[in-house]
């Protein structure tokens, strides 16, 4: 593996420590803010539209510049992001500010991933990468729980803008620790070289992008490899995003845990994540991915074991073996995706069509739940649909390509930087 390869793990590990514990602070400044319940899933919304309104541009732009430099950009909008919550804006502007900032970001880094390597060693340098970013999400939702308990120095300073006049908190202590690890992460960005790829110019109308991006989007969900994993990977980011909130709902009612308390545990499913990224970079080879349809299905019905649970021990034994799971799954099926796109349309490009899709899925996910906690839902009826969601819809995904032929990746060759 190249050192600049390890520079971009580094950078990645950081960053995703500060976003999650962004959230958690963005939650804790609504809770204080005395905002309605239906208001969290809306923060996470906001950090996830960029992804897709943005998807026709951040591809060409990732490919037309250093990705290390598009990186740097990026990372800077992250620290506008944290400036803006300290002057008082609503959370919500504020993390769409640092949505901006990832979505720009992702297919930088996982396009420089695949300009580095070859295709043979893709899922082992998504293992890699699964795990040191599941380990972030670990200790940057453990840090979010430090950062709003009363174990911080508590400067209660007033903020006056338009939109929260003359509100106060209890937060700038934790607001100004993200300030520092984001403008870190910024400045590692200058370290990463040029990994030298070049592509043939991208025509930026915006009509022209619009239209040539859904074409790339036909060409990755009609090959048969591009389509299953999409589909796959598409259901789990927004599996992902929307567990994340069910589960600090259910660890503060159902187990009665406080915020602080209830990001701890939630951090515990990344512990089974890395795990299962760790077991799958060691024993799945790419042509493997697809056999692994079936833990879908498993992963689904493991859901509402958590309506069974009132401890905590228990709690996070379950979680564990959930993120292991989903980790062990989403590995290959990552890899997968990443070598079929940047075979079938280059680096950047093909990131930013995952991006799309993946995010779309959060969205939607994301989007209903909100409705679904506006609308005061109890956390057992949440629980169940969300089950049944999950396994109807890998069900369809397994029914739909269980007939696909045995197909070998030949993967010795890296992929092509050339195509247009």
């Amino acid at each position: 593996m190249p050192t600049t390869f390890f520079i971009v793990i580094a950078v990645q590990f950081i960053s995703t420590i500060a976003d999650n514990a962004f959230l958690i602070v963005a939650i804790a400044r609504v809770i204080e803010l005395s905002a309605g319940a239906w208001v969290i899933p809306i923060l996470k919304l906001s950090f996830t539209l960029f992804y897709v309104l943005l998807a026709p541009l951040v591809g060409p732009l990732a490919d037309a510049f250093p990705k290390g430099r598009v990186m740097v950009w990026a990372n800077f909008l992250k620290v506008c992001a944290v400036t803006l919550l300290l002057t008082g804006v609503d959370p919500v502007l504020a993390l769409a500010c640092a949505g901006f900032g990832a979505a720009i970001y992702a297919p930088a880094k996982y396009g420089l991933i695949t300009e580095l390597l070859d295709a043979k060693d893709l899922v082992k340098a998504n293992g890699y990468f699964e795990g040191i970013t599941v380990s972030a999400v670990l200790l940057g939702t453990a840090l979010g729980g430090i950062l709003v308990s009363p174990v911080m120095p508590v400067l209660d300073l007033p903020l006056q803008t338009p939109y929260w006049a003359n509100t106060s908190t209890t937060l700038i202590a934790g607001m100004l620790c993200l300030l520092g690890i984001y403008s870190t992460a910024t400045l590692m960005n200058f370290g990463i070289k040029d990994s030298g790829a070049r592509y043939l110019p991208h025509d930026i109308h915006p009509v022209l992008l619009i239209r040539r991006f859904f074409q790339e989007n036909r060409v990755l969900w009609r090959d048969p490899l591009g389509g299953l994993s999409m589909s796959v990977t598409t259901l789990l980011w927004g599996v992902g995003a929307t567990l994340q909130l069910i589960v600090l709902r259910w660890a503060i009612e159902s187990l009665g845990l406080a915020l602080n308390q209830a990001a701890y545990l939630q951090g515990i499913t990344a512990v089974g994540v890395v795990i299962g990224a760790i077991l799958a970079s060691r024993s799945v080879t790419l042509m493997e991915a697809p056999r692994l349809l079936p833990l879908g299905l498993i992963l689904g019905l493991m859901v509402p074991l958590m309506l069974a649970v009132h401890s905590v021990y228990w709690a996070a034994v379950l979680l564990v073996l959930v993120g292991a799971l989903a980790g062990y799954f989403v590995v290959p099926m990552n890899a997968l995706l990443q070598y079929r796109g940047c075979t079938l349309l280059t680096a950047g490009r093909s990131i930013a069509v995952q991006g799309f899709n993946e995010n779309a899925g959060m969205l939607v996910m994301l989007a209903l739940y909100a409705v679904a906690t506006a609308t005061h839902a109890p956390l057992h009826i949440l629980i169940w649909c969300f089950a049944v969601m999950v396994t109807l819809t890998m069900s369809a995904i397994y029914l739909a390509h269980r007939k696909l032929p045995s197909i070998i990746c030949r993967v010795e060759l890296p992929c092509t930087p050339s195509r247009g």
